[in-house]
């Protein structure tokens, strides 16, 4: 990556939000889930199968979003 933070080698994505995205999308958003399904009938928050169902989409939406730039970048080096 260049001064200008712009995405090098065909990424669509500059480094620092690639790694960002991966790591919401593989470690923190299905953390999360677990949590709030875990814990949302303890404490009778109200929806939390389509609160977790929510959380689970953003998480493969993110991991395509990577998983695309990490495409691209392989089929232009």
């Amino acid at each position: 990556m260049d001064e200008t933070n712009e995405p090098q080698s065909g990424y669509l994505l500059p480094d620092r939000v690639y790694d960002a995205l991966k790591w919401l999308a593989l470690i923190a958003l299905p953390a999360i889930a677990v949590f709030a399904q875990a814990v949302g009938p303890a404490w009778g928050l109200p929806h939390i199968d389509q609160i977790v169902a929510t959380i689970d989409a953003l998480g493969v939406l993110l991991g395509a979003l990577i998983g695309v730039s990490e495409i691209k970048a392989r089929l232009t080096a």
